[in-house]
């Protein structure tokens, strides 16, 4: 079935092209910020800390949030919360306050990307993960732009934080031309914010969530850390090197739907991630800065459909109950976020970069062995069917 991409479309998928760009630039960006700022890789890794801490705090406020504004007036408060905290990432050298501005523009970002989740969901209720992918992948050509940004200015003389202040008057623009288009008059439901219980199957596959953004962090923070490490590349070009891992998630986001339409949900999943693990071990073990191009386009290529299709695995168990669901997938998202990059860095100040990683291989069995432990049959047959 062709997924009728209308305004409504084209504006969250905005949205989330820019909170991608800031993402893009933000990874490959934490090398070049610890070596002005001199600290260590665990120092370093704190940002992530702090864009985690920021999700978890969005996904215990989600639900009360979209009780008090509804989810489209949401996604313009993070948008602008996002742009605040970027614009204090640009102008606020001090570690201790990039690690704030982090804080806000990690938090507007989980607001973007909690209501697009459950506005698309609502509004394509017959093709939810093709249109929650789609827009991803319209998102990932931002964080691939964003990639660029910082990776070709931090080349020249120019400070690669000049890489992402586009992002203000974008946001601003995606504000003025589509807000009154968007707009809905929102009524809080008498019943008050979605809560209660979740079921096992739920937990067992927030588990698995918690996992995979873990690895897609682990591998965006320090991808580029690796590669100066194997390769001996130069921390510009290492940084543009990750522009292939952001081409692989928007290519796998935006065809991977329509190339594995045929396949049950589960079997999707457990196909995408089996890439993703073959990517990610042919970085590891490459020593040249093509076989990691390819290794980086592969890893992204088995990211792409991810945080979609676990997602609607998350709604499907919820039982009715979306904005609760989706709250606490931001909840892991955060734990994920806050954990993986630091844990990262702290073992790589001990064992070296490269013996590091080999945590996310781990990650990426765990996201698979959680699809054959809590199976979606039910969920899988009805997503098959409307893809």
């Amino acid at each position: 079935m062709s997924l009728n991409r209308d305004r409504f479309f084209w504006t969250i998928a905005g949205q989330l092209a820019l909170v991608n760009f800031f993402l893009g630039g933000f990874g490959p960006a934490q090398p070049l910020l610890r070596s002005e700022q001199q600290t260590s890789l665990t120092v370093a890794g704190l940002h992530g800390t702090s864009m985690g801490l920021a999700s978890i705090l969005a996904g215990f406020s989600a639900p009360h949030l979209v009780y008090r504004f509804g989810r489209t007036n949401m996604a313009w408060l993070g948008l602008a919360i996002f742009t605040v905290g970027v614009l204090g990432f640009i102008f606020s050298p001090p570690v201790q306050l990039t690690l704030f501005a982090t804080l806000l523009a990690g938090f507007g970002t989980s607001m973007v990307i909690n209501a697009m989740l459950s506005q698309l969901s609502h509004h394509y209720s017959r093709q939810p993960s093709q249109a929650i992918s789609q827009a991803a992948g319209i998102g990932s050509l931002g964080y691939i732009f964003g990639t660029l940004a910082v990776g070709s200015i931090a080349g020249t003389e120019l400070s690669w934080r000049l890489g992402l202040v586009i992002v203000a008057p974008f946001a601003l623009a995606l504000y003025i031309f589509n807000h009154r288009e968007m707009a809905m008059e929102h009524r809080p439901e008498k019943s008050g914010p979605q809560r209660g219980t979740l079921n096992r199957s739920f937990w067992i596959s927030w588990i698995g969530f918690v996992a995979c953004i873990s690895s897609e962090f682990a591998t965006t923070f320090w991808s580029a850390a690796l590669l100066r490490d194997r390769t001996n590349a130069s921390a510009a070009i290492s940084t543009l090197c990750i522009v292939a891992f952001g081409i692989g998630m928007g290519v796998g986001r935006w065809f991977g739907p329509r190339v594995l339409r045929k396949y049950s949900l589960d079997s999707q999943v457990k196909t995408i991630i089996t890439l993703q693990l073959l990517g990610f071990l042919t970085l590891w073990t490459s020593h040249t800065i093509w076989h990691s191009l390819i290794a980086l386009l592969a890893s992204g290529l088995g990211l792409a459909m991810q945080f979609a299709l676990i997602s609607v695995r998350l709604i499907g168990f919820s039982e009715n109950r979306p904005d609760l669901a989706i709250g606490q997938s931001s909840l892991a998202a955060g734990l994920a976020i806050a954990g993986a990059p630091f844990l990262l860095g702290l073992a790589g100040d001990h064992l070296g970069i490269s013996r590091a990683f080999l945590m996310v291989p781990v990650l990426i069995t765990i996201n698979l062995a959680i699809i054959f432990l809590a199976p979606s049959e039910k969920i899988a047959e009805e997503i098959s069917h409307e893809l």
